[in-house]
């Protein structure tokens, strides 16, 4: 179990090995809740959507910003004689 100690304005670092494991970066939200007598710190999703399952591929994803390549195209016609 990890500790972390308060800070004289009730702030408390979260470590590093927890915020990668649960993806808490600069500009997460976080939500608490008292329950019986510990505190439990929930992470909200992003934009209020959850994730569920992890994409097959990622395909599609990434766009380029150059024009793509005929498929035609012989890469030999591109050297000069």
């Amino acid at each position: 179990m990890e500790t972390a100690s308060v800070t004289s304005k009730g702030q408390v670092t979260i470590p590093k090995e927890i915020r990668q494991k649960l993806g808490i970066r600069e500009g997460s939200k976080v939500e608490f809740a008292v329950v019986g007598k510990h505190l439990e710190l929930r992470v909200q999703p992003p934009n209020g959507v959850m994730q569920t399952t992890a994409p097959a591929s990622g395909y599609g994803m990434v766009k380029s910003r150059r024009n793509s390549v005929p498929v035609d195209l012989d890469p030999a016609s591109l050297l000069k004689p």
